[in-house]
């Protein structure tokens, strides 16, 4: 396979990105996958071999593909990585890097697959930001009818250094994607509070920090619910998070509880913060 393909049919779709990136930024969402998607990454045999880990947007450089690619494929050696840009530069720029089962690839929102490939985990983080809230939906969408069935879009915001951030949690099934939940992330170097997460929200809730929506419904939830179990934290941040969450389910909130996600700093709001869970391709 080629580590270039420019579709003749397929101009890529989207904004070129400011490029930033920093090495390890994007390392918990690799955690993440590990603990969450682990029989998706890896699956292998069948149309398995041909379905990608797609990092897309990756930026001025290629680091966080290549961290990805390392981490990933230890669970599976035979994982497909295909890093996209927008950029021509930034591609060319990583092709060197390019080895075994790791490719980079011009393209955009519609990932560039040849014929038989594609996508079974699609990582598309600080692209959507610079974009209008109304065409996040949209290239969702575009994302989406390049996943495999069961296939998972992650699309969300880092701060730079991946201390925190918050992403969407897609899944492909049949010809709709079903919206499974938003996933708040941190590493607990600058404590612990939930409206530390504000200023990393998605391009879908950034703007809908207003009463009455169901974003900032739930954000007011988990910033009473942390007020409300503060004692655990004479125990440590790890279990003042998990208190917290259990604390949400107490008011209703549909919150994952399992213990080896909040341990580790990640916590799945099971709503959609718009109210549409299922979004036809």
């Amino acid at each position: 396979m080629s580590p270039v393909i420019r579709r003749r049919s397929a101009r890529p779709e989207g904004q070129p990105t400011r490029g930033k990136t920093t090495r390890n930024r994007l390392r918990r969402t690799d955690l993440f996958l590990l603990l969450n998607e682990g029989p998706l990454v890896r699956a292998e045999g069948g149309a398995y071999d041909r379905a990608y880990f797609v990092d897309l947007g990756y930026g001025a450089e290629p680091f966080t593909t290549l961290e990805s690619a390392e981490r990933l494929r230890a669970a599976n050696p035979r994982l497909p990585v295909l890093g996209v840009e927008i950029d021509s530069e930034r591609v060319a720029r990583a092709v060197p890097y390019a080895g075994e089962g790791v490719l980079f690839r011009l393209g955009g929102f519609n990932v560039p697959l040849a014929a038989g490939e594609s996508a079974r985990i699609i990582r598309a983080f600080n692209v959507l930001r610079q974009y209008e809230e109304g065409q996040v939906r949209e290239a969702w969408q575009v994302m989406g009818r390049t996943l495999l069935p069961g296939g998972v879009l992650m699309e969300g915001t880092s701060d730079p250094f991946g201390r925190l951030w918050v992403a969407n949690l897609l899944r492909r099934t049949g010809d709709t994607l079903v919206y499974e939940g938003l996933l708040f992330s941190t590493n607990f170097r600058w404590g612990f509070e939930p409206r530390l997460f504000q200023p990393v929200l998605p391009k879908n809730c950034i703007h809908r920090m207003l009463p009455g929506e169901p974003i900032n419904d739930f954000m007011d939830g988990w910033h009473r619910a942390a007020r409300e179990t503060v004692a655990f934290n004479e125990w440590g941040l790890r279990q003042w998070f998990e208190a917290s969450a259990h604390a949400l389910v107490a008011q209703g909130f549909r919150v994952d509880g399992r213990r080896k996600l909040l341990r580790r700093g990640f916590l799945v709001w099971k709503e959609s913060p718009h109210g549409d869970a299922l979004i036809p391709l």
